[in-house]
């Protein structure tokens, strides 16, 4: 297994068909949530992922400041494809160091599941707003605010 780090314009088409058919076995099909997938984000983005000889088996994508909040960078479309195996918390932890190396933010925003909850907060998120309808799921505003 092997974490991979590479800006949007480094992606060679295979891998961008890998996180793409991930993220979209998760979200759209998984979860069935009918959304649009490529939202235009993924083109300024640092996209993180473990791979194996299967494919992608967790996933993250970092967001500077500006792009999804004003004043806050951001991580998302968090996905773990092996769950139980503890890559989830491992690539989110590493995710909140890159993005701060990245882009130079202390603060993270995310707008996370309702039910992950827990697993955002072993990764130093606290519920920073109220549940919102997104997609047809609740989620919840959460912030990582650093060493402030």
């Amino acid at each position: 297994m092997k974490l991979i780090l590479k800006h949007f314009s480094e992606l060679t088409p295979s891998e961008l068909y890998k996180i793409i058919q991930a993220r979209i076995a998760v979200f759209v099909v998984e979860q069935e949530c009918a959304y649009q997938e490529l939202d235009g984000k993924d083109l300024d983005a640092w996209h993180l992922w473990y791979e194996d000889e299967e494919g992608v088996s967790a996933y993250v994508r970092l967001l500077d400041k500006g792009v999804s909040y004003p004043d806050a960078c951001s991580i998302g479309r968090v996905i773990t494809v092996k769950r139980g195996t503890g890559l989830g918390l491992k690539i989110m932890l590493e995710a909140v160091k890159l993005v701060r190396e990245k882009y130079g933010c202390k603060r993270i925003r995310i707008g996370a599941q309702r039910y992950a909850k827990g697993f955002y907060e072993k990764a130093g998120f606290i519920q920073s707003g109220g549940e919102y309808l997104e997609d047809g799921i609740i989620h919840i505003e959460m912030t990582n605010e650093g060493d402030e």
